[in-house]
């Protein structure tokens, strides 16, 4: 019988070391640290300065000098210009001479073709 009770005993220690390696209940393990992710380099943003607004067409008054009532001598002889009242306000040039180049709205400017005396054009300036 004392083999029994041995064996009984040592059945006992066999159980017990058996439960003692069940499973415990997991504790949470801590997630590990990832690393943190590289830098992008983001090119610094270069302002620059609005551009200077475009200048507005304002078209000039139409006709300012009268050249629009003198239109009917275009393809006429120079010979057909009627005296101006007022001969500083009216140039009359050939095609191929030399003439100022400032430009006065208020001045008629008669340009007839040097070769033939034909009017080619009446305008402003």
């Amino acid at each position: 019988m004392k083999k029994l009770h041995e064996c009984g005993a040592l059945f006992a220690l066999f159980f017990m070391g058996l439960s003692s390696c069940t499973s415990a209940p997991e504790t949470p393990v801590a997630p590990t640290r990832q690393p943190a992710p590289a830098p992008v380099y983001h090119p610094p943003v270069v302002s620059h300065p609005a551009p200077p607004p475009k200048p507005v067409y304002k078209p000039m008054l139409e006709d300012q000098c009268g050249a629009a009532a003198l239109q009917y001598l275009v393809g006429k002889p120079r010979t057909e210009i009627p005296v101006p009242l007022d001969p500083g306000k009216r140039r009359v040039v050939c095609s191929s001479c030399i003439v100022t180049q400032e430009y006065r709205s208020d001045r008629q400017t008669i340009v007839f073709s040097s070769e033939t005396g034909i009017i080619e054009s009446v305008k402003c300036g």
